[in-house]
């Protein structure tokens, strides 16, 4: 709950373009040859359900369409989802799913590199991509006029992408130097890299989505390429489009363009999963920076990994008690009240592909020592295990979900992107019309419940930032990057 009230904030603003503004950009791209229908093989498009505005099909390829009407402005968004992401990875290839994403833009047998983004942009449009740990995705925002274009030039590189050696040695350069500049140089993003590290340790999210530095500089051209081979097949995607669209006249676009790549063998992905905990884990991070900082995560299970249906609903509900807004226990009680911390938040992602944590994290006030806040955040959890939530705090908790739902439908982005998230890492998208349903109907005497199975000190990881004294010489100068 914590993660969909906070997401809102950074939903995309997509700006309705008209086709008189597009009028002199340019023309779609010629088709590619390999794109053209085989005259064998009929393509089909099969439909799966269709719900709240949102349509379900299935091309013979395995492609997988899902498309949300919204019809307020002349705009589209389209997304491409691979189920791969930075836990599919094995070691020494850690960051092969985000070095790939870089490498979608740099060319195929047709366009050369940064034609893509060249296209999208003469057209008017916007696009990107982004690498989680259980997929990766790549996304155009547009005039809803010019989706052909999105669909030939993403049917283009889902099967003919080029993987130049030049331009992987320089993507590579640049992936290592975000590494630097997101993580090793921000004290709290390496604390919270560490932090996982140690969390996990049979689990694939022990390992950093952007990759371990030394398997960056060791990844090779074989790598990506078996990478792209294994995981980029229509078979292994869902495309998701929302906006001001007729869904038959998507699916008619979809067959066109989709329709004549091939599906592919997808390697069977191994369990993984996470080693059973025995006992409090605790490390310290020492590097420079300003302030200490504390991170505590009690592992729990996820609606893809829960035994009972409603502790992820429940778990949630729990974060959202502690730090959901203003009026939660954490700002009221360790803010405000106790003063015994400048900030301090809770974080639960219920929607992930394999088992999490719920999150803590916070900054001690001046003068006050982290002990002394561990130990208050301590007394909070202990709460719930005894005391009974009250149902002022639940229904001020499911007030906010209810607002932030209704804030949700402003971006056809963010619409899009739940849709996504939800079929990637396998679960339904019918689940985010069940979401605030579920959370209504948590109760007390659950939220105590998952307290006492989860929240014990066995299952708790604790990462503490021990400041060491800044250095004097500047920071080196970082290079300019396509931020993917």
């Amino acid at each position: 709950m914590k993660r969909l009230l906070k997401t809102r904030t950074a939903a995309f603003v997509v700006a309705a373009v008209s086709a008189a503004t597009l009028a002199g950009c340019a023309t779609p791209p010629t088709a590619s040859p390999v794109a053209e229908t085989p005259a064998v093989e009929e393509i089909t498009a099969t439909p799966v359900s269709s719900a709240n505005g949102v349509h379900e099909y299935k091309l013979n390829n395995g492609l997988k369409i899902i498309v949300k009407e919204d019809h307020r402005a002349p705009v589209v968004v389209s997304q491409i989802w691979y189920k791969v992401g930075s836990s599919y990875e094995y070691g020494g290839i850690t960051g092969a799913s985000h070095v790939l994403e870089h490498m979608m833009f740099k060319g195929t047998t047709q366009y050369g590199p940064n034609e893509f983004s060249r296209i999208i942009a003469a057209n008017g449009g916007r696009e990107n991509a982004f690498t989680g740990q259980d997929y990766t995705a790549y996304f155009q925002q547009l005039e809803k006029s010019r989706l052909a274009i999105s669909f030939e030039l993403e049917a283009d590189r889902m099967q003919n992408l080029l993987l130049n050696p030049e331009e992987i040695k320089k993507e590579v350069l640049v992936v290592m130097e975000e590494r630097r500049m997101r993580t090793e140089d921000k004290p709290r993003s390496l604390t919270y890299e560490q932090f996982k590290a140690t969390a996990f340790v049979t689990s694939p999210y022990h390992n950093p989505i952007i990759g371990w530095m030394d398997d960056l500089d060791n990844l090779t051209i074989d790598d990506l390429q078996q990478w792209y081979q294994h995981w980029y097949a229509p078979n292994n995607a869902t495309l998701v489009v929302a906006g001001d669209v007729d869904p038959q006249q998507v699916v008619e676009l979809a067959k066109k363009h989709f329709g004549p790549v091939k599906s592919r063998p997808v390697p069977k992905v191994k369990p993984q999963r996470e080693i059973e905990q025995r006992g409090l884990r605790r490390i310290t991070v020492k590097t420079p920076a300003q302030l200490p900082f504390l991170i505590m995560g009690y592992k729990t299970p996820v609606i893809n990994t829960a035994e009972t249906d409603w502790e992820p609903y429940a778990i949630d509900m729990l974060a959202g008690v502690l730090d959901g807004g203003e009026s939660a226990r954490f700002t009221r009680n360790l803010v405000r009240g106790q003063q015994i911390a400048a900030s301090v938040g809770a974080g639960y992602d219920l929607h992930s592909r394999l088992g999490g944590m719920l999150v803590i994290s916070g900054t001690p006030s001046k003068d006050v020592g982290i002990e002394e806040l561990e130990k208050a955040i301590r007394v909070e959890i202990d709460r719930f295990k005894t005391e009974l939530v009250t149902q002022d705090e639940l229904d001020r908790i499911k007030a906010q979900v209810l607002a932030a739902k209704v804030y949700e439908k402003d971006s056809i982005f963010y619409q899009a992107m739940q849709i996504g998230t939800l079929e990637t890492v396998g679960l339904d998208w019918r689940l985010m019309d069940e979401y605030m349903d579920r959370l209504k109907a948590v109760t007390p005497e659950q939220i105590r419940a998952v307290a006492n199975k989860y929240l014990s000190e066995d299952q708790l990881t604790v990462a503490v930032l021990e400041p060491q004294a800044m250095t004097s010489t500047p920071p080196a100068a970082h290079g300019g990057q396509h931020a993917h």
